[in-house]
């Protein structure tokens, strides 16, 4: 996922945790907040302690990055979003956590094309 894809700092998470809306399936949670200024969007990744052990957090964090890397033209531009792990994601392979996400994103409104 490139730099300027990337939701840093905590100031960002808190103006999209308050200010933004959420829309959920069983594996995750989006949270997402409209910046009409931006051109692309941005996007923070959350996965508890409670999923797992760091490797597995951090597998889970690779898998989801991948995911929106290879469908960034698929997503909605001018938004920031904060995507969090719920614990069923931990047994997922690839192509279910890739369904999920898309299902959370399409669920919201804003997946934009094929």
């Amino acid at each position: 996922m490139e730099k300027k894809n990337r939701l840093t700092k905590r100031e960002y998470f808190d103006k999209v945790y308050r200010g933004g809306k959420s829309m959920a399936n069983h594996q995750f949670v989006l949270y997402y907040y409209p910046r009409p200024q931006l051109e692309s969007f941005r996007l923070g990744i959350s996965v508890s302690k409670k999923l797992g052990n760091a490797v597995v957090r951090n597998r889970i964090r690779r898998v989801v990055k991948e995911i929106v890397r290879l469908n960034k033209q698929r997503f909605a531009c001018g938004y920031d979003f904060i995507l969090i792990a719920r614990k069923p994601v931990v047994g997922l392979s690839y192509q279910e956590t890739e369904k999920s996400i898309l299902h959370v994103f399409k669920r919201a409104s804003l997946l934009t094309r094929k």
